[in-house]
């Protein structure tokens, strides 16, 4: 295996990068990268000639200038993401899963469906944003099988949630409206710095677009629980709280079959 460093001048946005990542997907789909946009370096961990890289990266009008080149062991190769996806991603997957952890425990003591649905669909998006950190700079089945798998992940949640409608709805429930305005406000506020981060990114590969899918989704489900909570504190009932559920139900395993559809892998 070969470590080649490569400088290259053009370099100086994601669309770039993405270039040359498809690139050195169809020329070696073994190799590794780190991007350095800042300095406009590449560094290529790789079976194929360097020069076939550089010539190659001519071919899309991004010329390299050769720094260094040298045999490294395997073990020497570190697992690397391009910085950019990966840097997005880890934080959509902190803000979600902590969000997650704060709606379950929140959405069970003040009884409020439409939080738990909420949490549930954070949960999913967690997995997402995960299982696209580790198919960012692998290859394009991988991707679509991190995407397909997404998707597998937001319907089973979606259909818990419209379970635990249904057991509200039979047993009953007084949800707190004052905690679910509050919580979901600032989840609202979580998931629009999320949709604000992965919005440069929502015309990539399969498995960003999944991501941006499921951000979008998030910002409609807490216009809509917030909505709800105020129509629990002023009709004194738990209907609307218990409609909203149903309503992110739907709206989480709809979310789960685009990204099914999406990743062209059929159930």
């Amino acid at each position: 295996m070969n470590k080649t460093i490569v400088k290259i001048k053009k370099m100086d946005c994601p669309s770039e990068i993405k270039m040359i990542e498809r690139l050195m997907e169809n020329l070696d789909p073994t190799a590794k990268m780190e991007f350095n946009l800042d300095s406009r370096i590449v560094l290529f961990y790789h079976s194929i000639d360097k020069q076939r890289i550089i010539n190659s990266l001519k071919d899309i009008s991004l010329h390299g200038e050769l720094i260094s080149s040298e045999e490294v062991l395997e073990s020497e190769i570190p697992d690397m993401v391009p910085s950019v996806e990966a840097k997005t991603l880890k934080y959509l997957l902190a803000i979600n899963f902590t969000m997650f952890i704060i709606e379950i425990i929140i959405g069970f003591y003040a009884e409020s469906t439409g939080l738990l649905a909420d949490g549930l669909d954070m949960l999913a998006d967690s997995f997402v944003y995960g299982l696209s950190l580790y198919a960012v700079g692998r290859s394009i089945t991988m991707k679509h099988s991190a995407a397909y798998f997404s998707g597998v992940i937001q319907i089973s949640l979606g259909l818990l949630c419209l379970i635990e409608v249904g057991r509200k709805l039979y047993f009953g429930s007084e949800p707190l409206s004052n905690y679910m305005i509050v919580i979901s406000l600032i989840a609202l506020a979580a998931n629009l710095f999320c949709l604000i981060l992965i919005h440069k990114h929502r015309e990539g590969e399969v498995h960003m677009k999944a991501s941006w899918i499921f951000s979008a989704n998030d910002v409609i489900v807490n216009t809509g629980v917030i909505i709800s909570g105020i129509l629990v504190y002023f009709l004194n009932s738990n209907i609307p709280d218990l409609i909203i559920g149903a309503i992110v139900s739907f709206i989480v395993i709809k979310g789960g079959i685009s990204i099914v559809k999406l990743s062209k892998i059929k159930i």
